[in-house]
């Protein structure tokens, strides 16, 4: 079996080849990765030592590039990670958003019409859904919600994942989608929140977090999403969307305060920002479909991975700490520095 990875230099790309190497020893895997700004090669220095990986850089939206890598790989499954992923930087530039996360998405599914893969997945987001409000905990998402979406990013996922169903219907692609809650763990990009957190409090910097912090997300340790994808791909039914969730609703403000607790930081480093743009109130997947159908359950509680997520970040200071450069410097710059 030979898979390809699209954006396996990424957070939760690399987290899935670590686990189908470990889980799978025999297959091949092939990681495919531009290396933007997001995609860290050293992520997969690792990996580069299996005899059974190999790694091409190229860019999903190059139809040119993406054709002869398959006439040349003959790919059994494709696991499509590769998108701009980050909403602040979406409301920034919208465009390479729908470029990648749109045309790569479309140009992937030919190349497969084309040289015959037997499964397309496609890795989603709960962003696709819009947002619960805060004052009815008793409302989630489920695979039936109405498609909502709040920011570029959001749209272009969603539209991404009704191209994907367009071509199982129209052409009979074999294709899964699974929309995922918030992933934390290890290599994490620096610039989202558990790890922006842990780097600033690391330095004794301020934390900004948006509005009074009440925004509510549902948390799911990557190691349980890798799991669910691999099930998906192997069992679960063509043509199909998977929610998949971790039951760890917390508030930004306490996931601030756990990161926290944890490093034996004080409270009074966090600074309370203006808020995003469109800022979605709370995201709450329902997996019931997928844990009756293929009997996938999280496993790792909240509490129990933000400690294994702070000691990765403790015990790997390195990876992270290269990342933190001029042009991320450039960045925090734009997003906070006039919210005050």
């Amino acid at each position: 079996m030979k898979i390809l990875v699209t954006g396996a230099a990424g957070f939760i790309g690399s987290n899935f080849v670590y686990f189908m190497l470990e889980k799978h020893p025999d297959y091949q895997i092939v990681g495919l990765d531009l290396l933007t700004y997001a995609g860290n090669l050293k992520t997969l220095k690792t990996a580069m030592e299996h005899p059974n990986f190999t790694f091409t850089k190229g860019d999903i939206a190059d139809r040119d590039y993406i054709f002869h890598l398959f006439e040349t790989e003959k790919f059994d499954i494709v696991v499509n990670f590769a998108a701009e992923s980050h909403v602040d930087r979406s409301i920034l530039d919208p465009g390479v958003f729908l470029r990648t996360n749109i045309i790569g998405t479309q140009i992937l599914m030919d190349a497969c019409r084309e040289y015959g893969i037997e499964r397309y997945h496609q890795v989603s987001t709960d962003e696709v859904y819009g947002d619960l409000p805060l004052d009815r905990p008793d409302l989630f998402f489920t695979e039936e919600t109405p498609l909502h979406t709040s920011s570029p990013y959001s749209a272009a996922k969603a539209s991404a994942d009704l191209l994907v169903l367009a071509y199982h219907r129209t052409f009979g692609l074999p294709v899964s989608i699974t929309r995922c809650s918030n992933n934390y763990g290890p290599y994490h990009f620096p610039e989202k929140l558990i790890p922006l957190i842990i780097s600033r409090a690391l330095a004794d910097e301020s934390l900004p977090v948006y509005g009074t912090g009440e925004n509510v997300r549902d948390w799911l340790y990557v190691k349980d999403h890798c799991e669910a994808i691999d099930l998906v791909i192997h069992k679960g039914k063509v043509g199909e969307v998977y929610n998949v969730g971790g039951h760890n609703e917390r508030t930004n403000l306490e996931v601030v305060k756990a990161v926290l607790h944890e490093l034996g930081k004080p409270e009074s480093l966090i600074t309370y920002v203006g808020d995003r743009k469109g800022h979605d109130m709370r995201y709450a997947i329902d997996p019931t479909k997928i844990s009756n159908e293929l009997g996938w359950e999280p496993t790792i509680k909240f509490d129990d991975g933000i400690k294994m997520t702070v000691q990765w970040y403790l015990d790997n200071r390195e990876w992270w700490e290269d990342i933190i450069n001029g042009d991320y410097q450039n960045y925090y710059q734009t997003m906070y520095s006039n919210r005050s």
